[in-house]
């Protein structure tokens, strides 16, 4: 085993670790937490600010924060040194969380699990809407598929563990929970999670900058729509225009 790989460093509640040769973990707890979140996204914040040399990316998670490095350029000791002298520095953000109002069609013909999450919370689907569509969210990260936010925190009054048997194939835009979490499928893929609506907007395209809508730290809020409304919307977004018009989701 090499010294990089037996480093292990804990100052206040952060604890390093080397991630091979061209990365270091900042830890912060070992939940899902908005508190912890929160701490992730401000490092991340100080460090982009500090611009540390040989830094290359800065990727969040719900607790930890994986700095990627140059290997040509530092070493993971002198990272972590460097971002011990910077961690408790206050920054000066440049902007404020983006608040994004998100269009959700929750039709049954959208929404494919939304009757069997009602049964099994013993609620209506008029009060599963209203209970998701009622709260504030956070995105924590992105993970998964590109463009996947990974949103929190869902009422306790819809937590579910996710599906025992997962889809092979998922629609794109199929807003769905699991656990205490929300996410919209960005591309067709495979999926475990409860589907309960669809967003009609875009949420990845590798042409646009940046290729994600969501970002980690932004506020989200789910809008119910009617279908007809879903389907204008799919309409105008067939026209590529959607996406790059986004700005007009968030809230006033």
């Amino acid at each position: 085993m090499t010294v990089h790989q037996q480093y292990e460093r804990t100052i206040g509640r952060a604890r390093f670790l080397l991630a091979g040769d061209t990365g270091v973990v900042v830890e912060f707890g070992d939940r899902v937490d908005r508190e912890l979140s929160e701490a992730v996204l401000q490092l991340r914040s100080i460090l982009m600010a500090a611009k540390l040399p040989g830094v290359l990316d800065l990727v969040p998670s719900f607790r930890s924060l994986l700095v990627q490095y140059d290997p040509l350029v530092s070493d993971g000791l002198t990272i972590i040194d460097a971002i011990v002298v910077h961690m408790d520095t206050p920054v000066e953000l440049d902007t404020q969380p983006r608040t994004w109002e998100l269009p959700a069609c929750y039709d049954e013909t959208l929404a494919p699990d939304v009757t069997d999450v009602a049964d099994r919370l013993n609620m209506s689907v008029s009060q599963i809407i209203d209970l998701h569509s009622a709260q504030d969210y956070s995105v924590y990260f992105l993970g998964f598929l590109p463009g996947c936010a990974l949103i929190g925190d869902l009422p306790s009054e819809l937590e579910l563990p996710r599906r025992t048997t997962p889809r092979v194939r998922v629609p794109e835009g199929s807003l769905a929970i699991a656990m205490r979490l929300s996410i919209v499928y960005p591309l067709v893929s495979p999926g475990g999670w409860h589907l309960i609506g669809n967003c009609p907007l875009q949420f990845f395209d590798h042409r646009a900058t940046p290729p994600s809508l969501l970002a980690p730290g932004d506020k989200v809020r789910f809008k119910p729509i009617s279908l007809s409304e879903h389907a204008a919307l799919s309409q105008e977004r067939s026209t590529g225009r959607l996406f790059a018009e986004s700005e007009r989701f968030l809230r006033a």
